[in-house]
């Protein structure tokens, strides 16, 4: 019998405790009552990080949840099964599919009136349908070895999962087992039926305590709140956004800023969480320097532009998702649907963005005052052209160089930059001077 117990709450501050005698015992307090998910993981983390740091003597979950993410429900079981405190669950409510596997995994459960415990079948999200069987067999089989960990049947761990599993006098095949306090007593799936922690307390003759409450600090609410997928679509926009009127009117700072701001709070949540690993990151990374090289370096979309796109969006959602390097064995099709949604809205949001917001903003008082908006004519005396070449429109020359589409061509033994009208022309092919455009020369191949 492990010796510690802690109790956790989002509701109560680290540091202020309730003390009872002298000697007491150190308890810390939490709830979990929401959705199983990669929040609540990271929660649950933090929580028995700061129960081993303060060195608490006992644990309690106040547990009321319908369940949630299969594979985040298996990372919390593992981090309670190695913990060397024990840990007590009280379910005040429910205790249904991911709950009832915590629950399950918990020293000693407790149980307050009318509150239940099972229905652990795995369902697809969105749907409610159950889910492929080979998500079944791996829930069959966490419910059965985390059943026996604790001394509790198996078999009736079993049967929360599958429907199929009949057990005498308790289920008939056809309906999974869900059990009230009552019948969770009668078939050792509860210790005893309590209306308080303070209960539980007592009848483990827990006297003298300190209850230790623990909530997470701003910064980790802050991340909690940046995991959500809506959330991540709308930094992918800002993302966007901010490059193209950073690429729009350069210099001016801000919209550069707000994309990289966007870009960080969008990797570190996932990178913290364990859902984000380097490799993905990386991925990212290299998918938008690709971008920018097929937009700076190669005039045109190839290669280089598709592969960057295609690793720019498929890093972003893999990084949402906990697959294992490529592994979805796993990973709810419901989590992938979510986070294409979440990438391609975004994407789609960051277009609108630049053929609507692109025209609006030239025409603010903000932009007018950082932009050049004068028309600066050559009839008034302007000029871009250093060179002489006003006699040039109409010449023919060679190319000096490839021109895809700008390059250099050379006529009468000068050299000039030239750009063509969106062909590429070889070296040595014969061009044309169609007009001129500041110091740059417009040209056309000429053909025989």
């Amino acid at each position: 019998m492990k010796k510690l117990m802690i109790v956790f709450s989002v509701l109560w501050l680290p540091g202020i405790s309730i003390s009872y005698g002298q000697n007491k015992s150190k308890v810390m307090v939490m709830e979990i009552k929401a959705e199983i998910d990669p929040r609540m993981t990271r929660y649950v983390d933090l929580a028995l990080d700061h129960a081993e740091e303060i060195k608490a003597d006992y644990v309690i979950i106040e547990m009321d949840t319908y369940g949630g993410v299969l594979t985040d429900s298996k990372d919390i079981v593992d981090r309670i099964l190695d913990l060397k405190a024990p840990i007590w669950v009280f379910i005040n409510k429910d205790a249904a599919s991911a709950g009832a596997l915590i629950s399950i995994a918990c020293d000693s459960i407790y149980m307050a009136p009318g509150a239940t415990i099972g229905a652990a079948t795995v369902v697809q999200g969105g749907t409610g349908e159950a889910a492929p069987d080979k998500y079944q067999s791996y829930m069959r089989s966490i419910m059965r070895s985390t059943a026996e960990h604790n001394g509790r049947d198996p078999r009736i761990a079993e049967g929360m999962v599958d429907e199929r599993i009949a057990i005498d006098s308790i289920s008939a095949e056809g309906s999974v087992i869900t059990f009230t306090t009552k019948e969770a007593l009668k078939y050792g799936y509860c210790e005893a039926q309590v209306e308080s922690m303070e209960e539980i307390l007592k009848r483990n003759g827990v006297a003298n305590f300190e209850l230790v409450r623990f909530e997470i600090s701003a910064v980790e609410k802050v991340i909690a709140f940046f995991l959500n997928p809506f959330i991540s679509g709308i930094l992918i926009l800002v993302i966007l956004g901010g490059l193209y009127f950073e690429l729009q009117s350069p210099g001016v700072g801000f919209p550069i800023l707000a994309a990289v701001t966007a870009l960080i709070l969008y990797l570190v949540p996932y990178y913290l969480n364990g859902l984000a690993q380097n490799w993905e990151i990386i991925a990212l990374f290299v998918g938008i320097i690709l971008i920018l090289v097929e937009v700076f370096v190669i005039p045109g979309f190839g290669v280089a532009g598709i592969t960057g796109v295609g690793l720019t969006v498929g890093s972003m959602v893999l990084i949402m998702i906990n697959n294992d390097f490529f592994n979805f064995e796993m990973v709810p099709m419901n989590d992938i649907i979510v986070a294409s949604l979440a990438i391609f809205g975004g994407l789609s949001g960051g277009v609108l963005l630049l053929f609507v917001g692109g025209v609006r903003l030239s025409q603010t008082g903000f932009f007018k005052r950082i932009s050049l908006m004068d028309t600066q004519a050559q009839s008034e005396g302007y000029t871009s052209n250093f060179n002489n070449t006003g006699d040039l429109i109409g010449k023919t020359g060679t190319a000096y160089t490839v021109l895809r589409p700008s390059g250099k061509i050379m006529i009468e033994d000068q050299i000039y930059d030239a750009f063509s009208r969106g062909d590429y022309i070889e070296k040595g092919d014969t061009v044309k001077v169609l007009e001129i455009e500041g110091s740059t020369l417009k040209v056309r191949k000429v053909t025989a």
